[in-house]
């Protein structure tokens, strides 16, 4: 099963409230066939822009993470679920990339000055042979000495 991480958006409560509506996200997970890994609380802050949902405008909103395994074809189910739950403000599941897929890469290759950087040589190497781009070059068997598009 694939690992995924749900941002949880849930309006201001109690501890008590906010107890059971995280018990009710957990339980949906698992009576799907998934394992919660992790779940982070990130604490109350103020939204990004007032949202509105099921009839309520907030402003501010308990924020949690949740990372946890499910099979694939159970993500709508979840999505759907929690888009009926009246105490979520906000849910998305995205997949979190898998480890083996970091970048190599070496200190040396960190601290070569931005010249010497083999992607910033392959970028110079395009630029130089690229056209000059919307530049109009001067002709010079116009017969004028001078180019009248100069100011």
């Amino acid at each position: 099963m694939p690992t995924y991480e749900m941002p949880l958006l849930l309006r201001i409560m109690s501890k008590p409230e906010t107890f059971n509506t995280l018990k009710r996200v957990s339980t949906a997970i698992f009576s799907k066939k998934g394992i919660i890994r992790k779940i982070d609380n990130l604490g109350q802050k103020p939204t990004p822009y007032k949202m509105s949902n099921h009839n309520m405008v907030h402003r501010e909103a308990n924020y949690y993470v949740i990372h946890f395994d499910v099979p694939p074809r159970k993500i709508d189910d979840l999505l759907e679920e929690y888009g009926r739950d009246i105490d979520i403000i906000r849910s998305r599941i995205y997949k979190k990339p898998d480890d083996k897929e970091q970048p190599q890469c070496t200190w040396h290759e960190e601290m070569l000055p931005p010249p010497y950087r083999p992607e910033v040589q392959k970028l110079m190497d395009i630029a130089a042979k690229s056209k000059t781009g919307y530049t109009i070059e001067f002709k010079y068997n116009s017969g004028l000495d001078y180019n009248p598009f100069q100011r």
